[in-house]
C-alpha cells in the first residue's frame, strides 16, 4: 500500500521516487554524515540509492520497511531520509526500530526533532505500535539529544557495524513507549491566539506572505494576519496588523469571519480565526521584510504553507 506523504512545520515526509537517487547519493557521500549510520555503505553509489528506493517501494530487498525521504517545503528540496521498520514479538507487541539522517547543510536547524516528531503519529497510531526503538552512536550527543526531547530514554547498549569506519561500535539503545507518547500528547501547552486575513482581488486572487530569514518557520506562505493583544478585539487586532505589516486599511465592517485553525505545533496550541476581506485602502508592501504574492485559488495548494494554515486552503477554495 502507498504511504501518504506526512506534513509538518516546514517539511514533507514522503515516499521517494527514482528522481531522488542522484541526490539521496550526493547527501550520502558526505563522510560526516555516514560516519554516524549503521549499516549504510559508504563510499554511497547510485546503485545503492536506487536499491533503496526500489525496497522503499515495495519491489526491493532491503530491510527498510516505511521509508520517506525528508523534503524541505520551503525550498522543495531533499534534505534527508527517515524511517521505521515495524516487527512483532513472540508475545504479540508490536515494536518498530525508527531510523534518520539529514544531509550536512541541514544540521543545527531542528530538522531532525521535526521529522522524527512528525512520525510519531504515524508509529503509534497509524502502524499501532506498542514501543519505538533506535541506536544511536554512542559519541552522537546530537542525535541523542533529538530523541530524549522527544521523549525516548536509553535502555542499554548495543554493538553495531559501521561501514565509513570499517568497525563495530558501540551504540545506544533507546526507547519509547506507545503509554508514554500518548501520555505527552495530552499534557497542557500555552494556547496562542492569532488572527489572520484571505486579501481577495478583483480575480478571486489570494494575497499571501513568505515569513522572512531568521523568523520560525522561514521560508513558508501564510496568510497575512499576527497576534491579538491582551484586551484587543480580533477585529482590531487584524486592522493594526494590516497597517503595520502591509500599510493598508479596512475598517471592520469590511471583515467577514469565515473560519478558524485549530493547532497543535510543539510548544504551544495556535488558535486562528481567519477572516475575508475585499475591501481596503491602499496598496500592500511587504513592510517587515516579507515577501507578497497574488495566488490564484488554484495555485494555493502548491504553496509550502505552515501546518495550521493548510486546511483553510480547501475550505477557502471550496468557498469561493
Amino acid at each position: 500500500m502507498k504511504m501518504p506523504p506526512i506534513a509538518s512545520n516546514r517539511l514533507t515526509l514522503r515516499p521517494p521516487q527514482p528522481t531522488d537517487a542522484p541526490q539521496l547519493t550526493e547527501l550520502l557521500n558526505e563522510p560526516t554524515v555516514v560516519s554516524f549510520l549503521s549499516h549504510v555503505p559508504f563510499p554511497y553509489q547510485l546503485a545503492d540509492a536506487i536499491s533503496f528506493i526500489d525496497s522503499a517501494n515495495g519491489v526491493g530487498d532491503l530491510p527498510v520497511g516505511d521509508a520517506f525521504v525528508i523534503e524541505d517545503r520551503a525550498t522543495k528540496t531533499l534534505i534527508g531520509c527517515v524511517g521505521v521498520r515495524p516487527d512483532e514479538l513472540p508475545d504479540g507487541t508490536t515494536v518498530g526500530e525508527i531510523g534518520y539522517w539529514l544531509g550536512r547543510h541541514s544540521w543545527g536547524q531542528g530538522f531532525a526533532t521535526e521529522a522524527v516528531g512528525a512520525m510519531l503519529p504515524y508509529c503509534f497510531e497509524g502502524l499501532a505500535l506498542d514501543r519505538l526503538t533506535a541506536s544511536i552512536y554512542v559519541d552522537n550527543a546530537a542525535s541523542r539529544w533529538v530523541l530524549e526531547k522527544l521523549g525516548f530514554h536509553a535502555v542499554g547498549a548495543v554493538d553495531a557495524w559501521y561501514p565509513a569506519r570499517e568497525s563495530v561500535r558501540k551504540s545506544i539503545l533507546m526507547t519509547l513507549e506507545s503509554e508514554r507518547w500518548q501520555a505527552a500528547q495530552g499534557e497542557a501547552v500555552p494556547i496562542l491566539t492569532v488572527v489572520a486575513v484571505a486579501l481577495l482581488d478583483g480575480d478571486d486572487r489570494v494575497l499571501m506572505a513568505k515569513r522572512p530569514a531568521g523568523k520560525s518557520m522561514a521560508g513558508l506562505w501564510e496568510f497575512p494576519g499576527g497576534k491579538i493583544a491582551a484586551g484587543e478585539s480580533p477585529e482590531a487586532a487584524l486592522i493594526r496588523e494590516l497597517g503595520e505589516e502591509l500599510g493598508i486599511n479596512t475598517e471592520q465592517s469590511c471583515l467577514a469571519p469565515f473560519c478558524f485553525a485549530s493547532h497543535r505545533y510543539d510548544t504551544f496550541h495556535l488558535l486562528m480565526p481567519l477572516y475575508v476581506c475585499r475591501v481596503w485602502d491602499g496598496r500592500p508592501e511587504g513592510r517587515e521584510g516579507q515577501v507578497l504574492k497574488w495566488v490564484a485559488m488554484k495555485d494555493l495548494a502548491d504553496l509550502a504553507m505552515p501546518a495550521a494554515d493548510v486546511p483553510l486552503v480547501a475550505m477557502l477554495r471550496d468557498f469561493l
